[in-house]
């Protein structure tokens, strides 16, 4: 747990900080988006609530809510837990309450005791007063009671500061807070004019709504739930019409994706459509940071095209670019404001490390790490962490050299804490992020992870499209909505190593693949599957009858895509032991065309994999490599040069995206 989350929080996020800034400035009366913060598990959307919950925490009433947990969040425990939190005391404002919510509550929770509506109507007061009394008696205040049935909801996000960590303490700090008793009077009037609600008289309305929740069918419970938003929003516009009171109020949504979240998202959007649109009022002064990594299902088809709303990144999320994107308002998707978290670029793991080293100093010999945790993990968050973590709490050699490249080479078969999770960093990280995926999807999944084209690997091998459909609803695919689908760099990494430890299925799924673009005409792909076989000798009669029969880019192109092949290369030995073990059994005499290539395959085969190049060690072989092509071709030999500058002076790529 960090002193302060904010420096950590913010790499990669602060698009989204400074959009709910603009969000929270607003006038109380404009409209504004719910914010939905997409990507797969670890992709830092706990990062990101932390950050907001310290940065606009101390000066605006906030609520943090985790509908992801074990237990059942009702919509009525979720509202009763957000409303609790908002009424935080802020130094700037008087206390905000939420009169006709916590009498909606109230009228609904107990089942009167009644034998006619009349007589309902008669008692609804005495015994309301009575539920509020007993409830301040052992709890301080009603909504406090509601800790006791759903408290597990409101616990800090994953790598809270201890800033964001007492703001939040103090919104749960339990006090007297009794709903002042004239206001019981104003609030039953309000549902006495619902149009959801039948009676008009508003005691009656409140044992109306008494009969939905305890005798009343599936669509009253509905009515119910929605009669409830619409209170929390009005009690919030009507809070902030007054002096010295907060302008906006911001609510933290973690994990969305679940029921109870998607139930709480849609009763949430229908109230506000209902009330700004439908019913022409004010829009409700909240705004709302929502974290799914799921497709929601009301959004349509995964595939996103029945969906009016194309993801936006979150560098430059604003509410100008919500405006302009937007449906019309005729359509509750208008309220949507969907942001796919993007990974971390080079620069920001190079900063988290650093920031990291304020708390963790151990860490320091390790900050020369940054580029291989990056080419690693692709920048994912969590992942980024996890391997810090490993480094933090193992025996790896602190020196840069050979024997740490060979430790390295281990680093998914490590166990990250030793006594407190004896499972390795691949089955830790394989379990986060496939949590809920049976063992035999995931064994699928990992002969899937062999093919760059995940839909062609579900499609050969027999998984269909509902192992593609769920990958894709869980945002586990690196870059959605491209020609080709692939699976998140440091996913297939971790498949790849487990399906390394099954040789013979390892060997099938190669051969199945290299042969369906063989009949495809495709001899690039079929060239990449033949040399994860390690069928090296084939891939080198191809890429020599290349060179001299098509351009020098084009060659280098096709040698780049067929050299980033997977491998299931030993476990021991740094990179050139390695090389050793695939040099030729009988090295030739002269150099030749053919021995050069063979060469280059092999040395940039192993330096794609980060496991087995952490230091980047090969680059200058590499180069060489490509000069001596240089002298043996005879013209269009300037795109070698160039590659082989590129390798000698090499500069890292920001992101996973570029080579390497």
């Amino acid at each position: 747990m960090a002193e302060s989350g904010m420096g950590v929080g913010l790499r990669g996020r602060s698009g989204i900080i400074s959009l709910v800034g603009e969000c929270l400035r607003l006038e109380p009366t404009d409209e504004r988006p719910v914010i939905m913060l997409l990507g797969p598990r670890g992709s830092g959307a706990s990062d990101a609530h932390g950050a907001l919950m310290e940065k606009y925490g101390p000066e605006t009433p906030f609520a943090y809510v985790n509908v992801g947990g074990e237990q059942a969040l009702l919509p009525r425990y979720a509202l009763a837990l957000l409303a609790r939190q908002l009424e935080r005391k802020l130094p700037r404002y008087r206390r905000s309450h939420f009169p006709r919510l916590t009498l909606g509550l109230l009228a609904s929770d107990h089942q009167l005791r009644m034998t006619s509506l009349a007589e309902g109507r008669r008692n609804i007061r005495r015994e309301l007063d009575a539920f509020q009394e007993q409830a301040e008696a052992r709890y301080g205040d009603y909504l406090a009671a509601f800790f006791e049935v759903a408290g597990g909801a409101v616990g800090a996000p994953d790598g809270a500061s201890t800033a964001a960590l007492a703001l939040l303490r103090d919104a749960l700090r339990r006090g007297r807070r009794r709903l002042p008793g004239r206001k019981f009077t104003s609030s039953a009037a309000w549902y006495g004019g619902h149009p959801l609600l039948q009676s008009r008289d508003p005691w009656e309305a409140l044992v109306e709504l008494n009969l939905w929740r305890h005798d009343g069918d599936e669509d009253d419970q509905e009515r119910l739930d929605r009669v409830l938003f619409s209170a929390l929003l009005e009690d919030m516009r009507s809070n902030v019409r007054h002096s010295f009171m907060p302008r906006s109020y911001l609510l933290l949504l973690d994990n969305s994706h679940t029921e109870y979240g998607r139930r709480f998202l849609d009763l949430l959007i229908r109230a506000r459509h209902d009330d700004a649109v439908v019913a022409g009022a004010d829009c409700d002064p909240l705004t709302v940071v929502a974290s799914s990594n799921r497709w929601l299902p009301r959004w349509g088809p995964a595939t996103g095209d029945q969906w009016p709303w194309r993801l936006r990144g979150p560098d430059r999320a604003s509410l100008a670019d919500w405006s302009e994107h937007r449906p019309g308002r005729d359509s509750d998707d208008t309220w949507w404001y969907p942001l796919r978290l993007r990974d971390l670029n080079l620069d920001e793991v190079r900063i988290r490390i650093e920031l990291e080293l304020r708390h963790h100093p151990d860490l320091a010999p390790f900050t020369r790490l940054a580029p291989f945790v990056h080419r690693l993990t692709a920048g994912l968050p969590r992942a980024v962490s996890l391997v810090l973590e490993l480094l933090r709490h193992s025996s790896v050699p602190v020196e840069d050299g050979a024997e740490q490249d060979r430790w390295l080479r281990t680093l998914p078969d490590r166990t990250p804490r030793e006594g407190e999770d004896t499972r390795t960093l691949a089955e830790a990280a394989l379990d986060h992020l496939l949590r809920d995926f049976d063992p035999a999807r995931r064994v699928a999944l990992e002969e899937c992870a062999a093919a760059r084209d995940l839909s062609i690997a579900t499609r050969l091998l027999g998984s269909g499209d509902s192992l593609f459909g769920e990958v894709r609803d869980r945002w586990l695919l690196h870059s959605p909505g491209t020609v080709t689908p692939a699976l998140h760099p440091w996913l297939r990494r971790l498949l790849l190593w487990r399906l390394a430890g099954r040789p013979d299925d390892w060997d099938a799924v190669q051969e199945l693949l290299a042969e369906h673009f063989r009949s495809e005409g495709r001899p690039v792909q079929e060239m990449y599957h033949r040399l994860a076989a390690e069928r090296i000798d084939e891939v080198t009669g191809y890429l020599v009858e290349r060179f001299p029969a098509v351009p020098a880019a084009q060659w280098i192109s096709e040698f780049n895509t067929i050299t980033a092949a997977p491998n299931r290369l030993g476990q021991a030995g740094g990179p050139l032991e390695l090389l050793a073990d695939l040099a030729p059994d009988e090295p030739p005499e002269a150099v030749t065309t053919a021995s050069v290539i063979r060469e280059l395959i092999t040395v940039r085969w192993v330096w794609s994999d980060p496991l087995a190049d952490p230091g980047m060690r090969l680059n200058d072989m590499i180069a060489d490599g490509f000069n001596q092509l240089s002298r043996l071709r005879r013209n269009d030999i300037v795109a070698l040069f160039n590659e082989a500058e590129r390798y000698r002076h090499w500069r890292h790529p920001l992101t996973s995206m570029s080579e390497g």
